[in-house]
């Protein structure tokens, strides 16, 4: 019987609801900790960076006005399908961490409880950051939360899957939407991710995810003007911290780096309050 040809892979970007390939045909080689060839991921540009911010702030207003209730159910359901992966989730986990499956399926089943946490915080925002305010008149005064618009979140490096959960759940559950930049060295969780958005209810755009060098992207989404708010808690070099912070002050974008476990702080950092004076009726 002759050898089996081995077929490498080559995995694509995730924009719009589609899985283009980068407009630059760039790709990077990904190794297992052992070495060993596993596949070629996109190294996205600035042009495939721009095209996912497009197709985020298309899909942002009408992703809003969706029920806080209707938002929660769609997060869930991707909860649910995610779960029905967790081998293949574990297995990439693994090979390219090199933690054992078991530790590897830990980590899978903490995202996907992570996702179902921030899911239920959906419907109960107002409840925590609303308020009817007193006021000198006749007058009903009222504070609710709404989503900032498009907001960039870069994944750190380790806890690929984890790590991405916490950034992309926080921002889109509120009614924003997001580009997300996946791990470097760890991208294929992230790309399992997008497949399993893809073929879930959450509208196209909601969600875009590049893979790529974060030292060469990073910077491009502090700059850029479309971008509302910017999430860089798995950014970790000093450098590239000061960069983005210079380069996002161009359009006073919003940009936060959280620590510790997750909270409704993090949903709320990239949310506005409006407030609303309405007379009362005689």
């Amino acid at each position: 019987m002759s050898e089996r040809l081995e077929v490498r892979k080559t995995y694509k970007l995730y924009i719009n609801g589609a899985f283009p390939r980068s407009e630059s045909g760039r790709t990077y080689e990904l190794r297992s900790e052992d070495g060993s060839f596993i596949a070629n991921p996109c190294l996205a540009s600035r042009k495939d960076l721009r095209d996912a911010v497009t197709a985020a702030r298309a899909a942002q207003s009408g992703w809003a006005n969706a029920t806080a209730y209707n938002r929660g159910q769609i997060l869930y359901r991707i909860a649910e399908m995610m779960d029905g992966r967790i081998d293949q989730f574990a297995r990439e986990i693994s090979l390219l961490d090199g933690i054992s499956r078991k530790e590897a399926e830990m980590e899978v089943r903490a995202a996907t409880d992570r996702w179902v946490w921030y899911a239920g915080w959906s419907d109960k925002l107002g409840a925590i950051a609303g308020a009817t305010n007193p006021v000198s008149g006749p007058f009903y005064n009222f504070t609710i939360p709404e989503p900032l618009g498009v907001v960039g979140a870069i994944a750190p490096e380790r806890k690929s899957l984890l790590g991405l959960i916490d950034a992309i759940a926080p921002v889109i559950l509120s009614g924003n939407t997001v580009v997300a930049l996946a791990s470097t060295r760890a991208p294929l969780p992230a790309i399992t991710l997008a497949e399993v958005i893809a073929t879930s209810d959450l509208p196209k755009g909601v969600c875009n995810i590049l893979t790529g060098k974060r030292g060469e992207l990073a910077p491009w989404f502090a700059s850029h003007m479309d971008i509302d708010g910017l999430d860089i808690t798995g950014v970790e070099e000093p450098s590239l911290i000061a960069e983005i912070k210079v380069s996002g002050a161009q359009n006073l974008k919003r940009i936060h780096s959280f620590e510790g476990h997750p909270s409704p702080q993090r949903i709320l950092a990239f949310m506005e309050s409006k407030t609303i004076w309405h007379p009362i009726g005689v």
